[in-house]
């Protein structure tokens, strides 16, 4: 059966759930990996017939199946070229826990989150915790034998495992258990390979926790019982594709302390590590100083480390007790324990819930942190995972720092230290077959090395296409054999994830970011200074840990959130403009109709360029490749309507009259169609009326008072739409002793034409915008932005358009929000009390390029402490939710939480928005009307109050 026939007849027996479009597979393309392998077909199983039907088809066809949870895999486990079955979509369900039993029965795409959320109900939890667990799925956890910070105490998932059944690569299911499968012709071929291999399984295999390399024999030997369930975890789905687990969960600590200890090198940190992993601590992770400088250097994380005890390298210990005292006296004692150990340690126990998840942020974050280093090169895993016995591990350390310099490498080390894992991220060169080459010779001598201290080459995240070759520098040929033969028991043709684990394929071969990566190069229109210019560098900032797919915390990716598409995930897009770049299966370039549908809805809410650990700016990869894109072609009807917005809406203010006029025929519901259809406006979108006159014009009936000259930034939503919000800031900045001032002439920050690709336009708009703010900016006068996004363009996007105007980055320094001016104001505020309740949707340019800090201290010296939508961006993201074919995903956004909220909010409860997008979005969803920031301070001044 050839590749077209296999697609079509999974797609007949299966509608609805095999995806074979070049965009789904080119987001499928990679995982967290450096490996890339374009599948043939995706498909998302609902049930374990599902998963049967595809194993079977695929076989006969003699094409490869590989399963993928949350794609969070850095070895390359979860991607093939064949069907990929992706179960994080529809096979998720919790299909039981039992409390008295302590276990769970799960399908293989349930979050981990989401199982320790349901079992924390009865105070138990599932013990393994990645560093991923707000995205990583149980059936990845077992196909790599995850651990994570607990292990130390509570094992791996091995440990935890009760009970498997899995689909064989004949398309047969079969149950494992702690006593075998229900298969006895199978239970004697595993049983006779044991037999015959006694001494290789009890000498080689289970040496230490943390041996995760290969496949786990030791759990067939008689004195474990011939537990085959535990036996098949950290086999890759190499031999069952998992459709059902049952896992063992424990009881959760009454109370929690964290003890962090600070010592003078990584290696003093490792040394004492084992010791108080025994002294009873519940995790021992560690990291180095180069992990904190590579943090510090991301974009508002200047002053990470403030919360650290002094030192160069740290151990985060975490007590537990029945009580939160035993707790802190256990975290307490662990912390004079390394004190007394180690001379120049300090210890800090930390028992506030915020700053403890503050601090574990930074450890959790590692993965992607360390991507970049702090001078901003790249570095990449390969050699992430090893581990050796905890007691070997300084030593270990020390060979391995002075192996990377005589290669001249650089790495950030961190992990689990009281278990001697080691997590290391290295800056190789990949780009080039030298670089290659050097990656191969660096790996190779590292694993000879971890061999040398009786260590594994992976710990816990499996060994994939990254390091399965690397099996013959750790084991024995005679242990290899065991491994195929397991192999061959389970899967007589090799259809399950080949190349991995038997028969790997080269280390080198399919390097995502390796030679002919960057096959179309271009000079984009932003500076990138970033990346250093390179649109490629920049997309490939995306290493796929895959933080944008948390569907109940943070605020990206909202896309994701609401459609749980990969494509629609920040990941799944910058694998497309990744394989766009690449131009092998996806081949037009900036025409490329693949990157398109993968960008379209995209809001650009800017929440990846904080929330994501590696800070991609998908809005600015949407930007860019928009412009290139239509260049010389004719645009969407929405980018002249919307784009071009500021020009409509001043040429609707200068003639006096025609705004009412024009409102009145927006009324008639015949004109309004009409004017959506040309305009290319979504159909059921409200659309704003234009305010006559503008806030110019009745700021120039307004006498000027005041001292010290500000000016305010006259945004077109501002300015022509809702002026009465600009009104209210004067009011106030008077009421303050301001003299407020408007930039003569036309201004804009050209936000709607940069975030319709329009970038040439945009740049002439704020080359324009500088001449005129030109005598404000050399006066040194401060610029008051009231819109989030104009005022995040003007301090961010201004200088990457026009890299080098020293005006432009004059404008970056002086713009500030109207929240952080009055918050900073040196006199006396005049406000009074409110007293009110209040439900605050921050704006996402605002949450992710600023801080709400100053509007929550203002509105705190009101009496208001508002409910803050943590769902991130409104939905209606300016353009996005004004065209075809965003109306459901623009409102699904908005239920997730600010429409219930504001729903179910008490008359004289304040609805804050201080975006124009969000006000219209909840005027819209709600028939509630949301207010700025500067209208609720007005509504305090003395001279307001009734």
């Amino acid at each position: 059966m050839d590749a077209g026939s296999l697609q079509r007849e999974l797609g007949a027996a299966l509608p609805g759930k095999v995806r074979t479009d070049r965009t789904a597979l080119a987001a499928y393309a990679s995982d967290a990996s450096i490996y890339r392998r374009v599948p043939l077909a995706v498909v998302e199983p609902e049930t374990e017939a599902d998963v049967a039907l595809v194993v079977r088809a695929a076989a006969d066809a003699e094409t490869p199946v590989t399963a993928r949870g949350g794609g969070t895999s850095v070895a390359g486990n979860a991607i093939g070229s064949g069907v990929v079955l992706d179960f994080s979509r529809r096979m998720d369900r919790i299909l039981e826990i039992d409390p008295q039993a302590r276990t769970a029965r799960v399908q293989p795409g349930v979050v981990l989150d989401d199982l320790r959320a349901a079992a924390a109900v009865h105070g138990l939890t599932f013990a393994p915790d990645p560093s991923t667990h707000s995205r990583c799925t149980i059936g990845g956890m077992i196909g790599n034998n995850a651990c994570g910070a607990h292990s130390v105490v509570w094992g791996t998932t091995a440990d935890n495992v009760v009970a498997l059944r899995v689909i064989r690569a004949d398309g047969s299911a079969m149950s494992a258990t702690a006593t075998g499968s229900d298969d006895p012709e199978l239970d004697a071929r595993l049983r006779e390979l044991v037999s015959s291999n006694l001494a290789v399984l009890r000498t080689e295999l289970g040496r230490f926790s943390r041996q995760v390399s290969g496949y786990g024999l030791q759990h067939l030997l008689p004195e474990r019982g011939f537990d085959l369930a535990k036996a098949l975890v950290g086999s890759e789905s190499t031999c069952g594709v998992l459709t059902e687990a049952t896992v063992r969960l424990v009881p959760v600590p009454a109370a929690r302390a964290l003890a962090v200890i600070g010592f003078p090198d990584v290696y003093r940190a490792a040394a004492v590590a084992p010791e108080l992993a025994a002294a009873g601590a519940l995790t021992v992770e560690g990291m180095g100083a180069d992990l904190l400088a590579a943090l510090r250097s991301r974009p508002g994380r200047e002053d990470a480390d403030e919360e650290l005890p002094h030192g160069h390298a740290w151990l985060y210990c975490e007590a537990g007790g029945e009580t939160q005292e035993e707790a802190e006296r256990r975290a307490h004692e662990l912390g004079r324990l390394a004190v007394s150990r180690i001379d120049g340690a300090d210890s800090l126990v930390v028992t506030d819930p915020d700053r403890t998840r503050e601090l574990w942020r930074i450890r959790e974050g590692g993965a992607g942190i360390v991507t970049r280093l702090a001078d901003g090169g790249e570095a990449w895993p390969g050699w992430e995972d090893s581990a050796v016995p905890p007691a070997n591990l300084a030593a270990y350390l020390r060979d391995l720092y002075a192996l990377l310099d005589s290669h001249g490498l650089r790495g950030v080390p961190f992990g689990h230290f009281g278990e001697g894992c080691l997590h290391l991220r290295v800056d190789f060169q990949l780009g080039t077959e030298s670089g290659l080459d050097a990656y191969r010779s660096f790996i190779t001598e590292a694993a000879r090395l971890v061999a040398s201290h009786g260590g594994s080459v992976s710990g816990e995240h499996g060994d994939g296409r990254a390091r399965s070759e690397l099996l013959r520098h750790m084991y024995s040929r005679e242990a290899r054999a065991c491994f195929d033969e397991f192999k061959q028991v389970f899967d007589p043709r090799g259809v399950l994830n080949p190349e991995v684990l038997v028969d790997p394929a080269p280390l080198d071969v399919g390097v995502r970011p390796g030679p002919g990566h960057r096959s179309l190069e271009v000079t984009p229109v932003h500076a990138l200074s970033r990346d250093r210019g390179s649109f490629s560098a920049a997309v490939n900032r995306c290493v796929g840990v895959g933080a944008c797919r948390k569907l109940d915390t943070g605020s990206m990716c909202p896309s994701f959130k609401v459609t749980r598409d990969e494509v629609h995930s920040t990941r799944g897009r910058a694998r497309v403009l990744a394989e766009m770049l690449r131009g092998e299966s996806v081949v037009d370039g900036w025409r490329s109709s693949e990157a398109l549908e993968a960008l379209d809805l995209c809001l650009s809410c800017k929440a990846c360029a904080t929330d994501c650990p590696v800070n991609v700016d998908m809005a600015t990869y949407k930007a860019e490749f928009l412009h290139h894109h239509y260049s010389g072609r004719r645009r969407p009807r929405a980018h002249w309507s919307m784009g071009w917005l500021p020009v409509w809406t001043r040429l609707v203010s200068a003639v006096p009259g025609l705004a009412a006029l024009v409102n009145l025929l927006l009324a008639m519901r015949p004109v309004l169609a009409v004017v959506k259809r040309l305009g290319g406006i979504e159909p059921r979108r409200d659309v704003p009326r234009f305010a006559s006159p503008s806030l110019a014009r009745r700021l120039r009936r307004r006498d000027a008072r005041g001292g010290e000259t500000v000016v305010l930034w006259p945004d077109t939503f501002t300015n022509y739409l809702s002026p009465e919000v600009g009104e209210a800031a004067v009011e106030v900045l008077e009421a303050l002793g301001y003299r407020v001032v408007l930039p003569d002439g036309g201004v804009c920050c050209g936000l709607t034409w940069h975030s319709t690709g329009q970038l040439g336009t945009a740049r002439e708009v704020l080359a324009r915008s500088l001449a005129s703010l030109a005598p404000h900016l050399n006066a040194g006068r401060v610029v008051i932005g009231l819109e989030p996004s104009c005022t995040v363009q003007l301090r961010e996007e201004a200088i990457e358009l026009l890299p080098g105007d020293s005006r432009a980055e004059r404008l970056a320094a002086q713009t500030s929000t109207f929240a952080e001016f009055v918050a900073a104001h040196g006199g006396p505020l005049p406000f009074e009390r409110l007293d009110v309740e209040a439900i605050a949707q921050v704006h996402c340019h605002q949450e992710a390029k600023g801080s709400w800090e100053p509007d929550r201290s203002l509105l705190a010296r009101l009496g208001v402490d508002p409910d803050v939508i943590s769902a991130g961006c409104c939905g209606l993201a300016g353009n996005f939710g004004f065209e075809p074919g965003h109306w459901e995903v623009s409102q699904a956004c908005a239920e997730r939480e600010l429409y219930p909220k504001v729903r179910q909010a008490g008359e004289e409860a304040l609805v804050l928005a201080d975006g124009f997008s969000c006000r219209t979005q909840i005027a819209q969803g709600t028939s509630r009307r949301a207010v700025h920031l500067a209208e609720v301070l007005r509504a305090a001044l003395p001279t307001r109050r009734p």
